[in-house]
């Protein structure tokens, strides 16, 4: 990482961190009060939430599309301005019409602001070298939920919820904004302001399908632990205490992926890292099958270093394949199944965790490994797709 990179990622890292704490991470701990409050079932929040993330994901290529044009400056500082005002609508909510179009505007915010965008941005800032930028910003913003949910819980209980959104709508204007504005350099446009707007042609051809099929496989099974991993280990034994001991181990697994991420696995092509982040789902389940609830922390830790090492590959991968060349459009097609994956993965394992049991992670694993085998398809080269050719719109 050079000194010139350092400035530009612990900006980037910061504001991630204050997106996905302020945006993903907030119904967790402010579902319920809002809910209460507004005299809604906790379901209806959380439909609104699971909608916005449907709403990020399709948005995904439009704003990939205006990144590769004008660079992520103009893009992620957008997404400051309207998450600020999709929380202070939040914070002001009455009804749930109100809730929902906070999630709207939340959810067009997050399209604009979490990780496929800061991923497009450094691809256009550092192009083939932005592999330890991107996995720099992971790191830091690896500890979003660690940052987010005592804030949201402290804020929680000595201002209440509405106080803490309109908190965390300050945090985007007095905190973000100037970091995105100012921290992000000004890149060349690709076309010219004036004269028609050229869409990119990127072929859906059988890399970039194998690619999505492969992310939106792996992410579905990192959104629904998310939301049941505590509930999932004590279908194995474990005790309240355990479960919970082994959510907490999650966060720091990541990091310590991250960290070998950014040292030894860097020596190796981002698909090795990639199929290895599949893999140790798997494994997890095997420990904790044979084991039982007592090795729920075994379980947590393999789940999230393959979270922590999946997250980086979600922007390496790609670049590493397809180049630069309309890198951020490209990476919002892949990762637009990704996205509604996670928005209905948690409703989807919900409803099987009570008649299936512990057997629920026999379908976790089969999706990572079905992950695995896609990947396993692919060709082991730095190129595997010819570049995008443009048409006009």
């Amino acid at each position: 990482m050079s000194q010139r990179q350092l400035p530009i990622i612990v900006a980037l890292g910061t504001t991630q961190t204050l997106a996905w704490a302020s945006s993903y991470y907030l119904p967790a701990i402010l579902a319920d009060a809002i809910a209460r409050d507004l005299g809604i079932s906790s379901n209806w929040f959380f439909a609104a939430f699971s909608a916005s993330l449907v709403i990020s994901g399709l948005l995904g290529p439009r704003v990939g599309r205006r990144i590769d044009r004008v660079g992520g400056r103009q893009v992620l500082s957008a997404s400051n301005v309207i998450l600020a005002c999709g929380l202070a609508l939040l914070g002001a909510s009455t009804t749930i019409w109100m809730l929902s179009a906070a999630w709207l505007l939340l959810g067009i915010g997050m399209g604009l602001g979490l990780y496929d965008a800061a991923f497009g941005t450094l691809g256009r800032i550092y192009g083939d070298k932005a592999r330890q930028a991107i996995t720099g910003i992971t790191l830091i913003a690896g500890f979003a939920s660690t940052v987010g949910w005592p804030l949201s819980s402290l804020g929680l209980e000595t201002i209440g919820w509405r106080a803490t959104c309109y908190a965390w709508a300050s945090a985007h204007i007095l905190i973000g904004l100037p970091l995105n504005y100012f921290f992000l350099p000004q890149t060349d446009r690709t076309q010219p302001v004036e004269g028609p707007v050229f869409k990119p042609y990127i072929p859906i051809d059988r890399t970039m399908l194998l690619l999505s099929f492969a992310f939106a496989a792996a992410w579905t099974v990192t959104s629904a632990m998310a939301a049941h991993l505590p509930r999932i280990v004590e279908t194995f034994g474990a005790t309240p205490a355990q479960a919970v001991f082994a959510g907490m181990m999650i966060g720091p697994a990541q990091v310590v992926a991250r960290v070998l991420e950014a040292s030894t696995l860097s020596r190796f092509h981002p698909l090795f890292s990639m199929r290895l982040a599949c893999i140790t789902h798997p494994i997890g389940a095997l420990v904790i099958g044979v084991l039982g609830g007592g090795a729920s922390a075994g379980f947590a830790l393999l789940h999230g270093a393959g979270n922590g090492i999946l997250t980086i590959a979600r922007g390496t991968l790609p670049l590493a394949i397809f180049g630069p060349n309309n890198y951020a459009y490209r990476l919002g097609i892949i990762g637009a199944p990704s996205r509604i994956a996670q928005a209905l993965a948690p409703v989807g394992f919900g409803l099987l965790i009570e008649p299936m049991g512990r057997g629920v992670v026999v379908v976790s694993s089969l999706l990572s490994l079905a992950a695995l085998v896609a990947l396993f398809f692919l060709a082991r080269t730095d190129r595997l797709a010819p570049q995008a050719t443009s048409e006009s719109e």
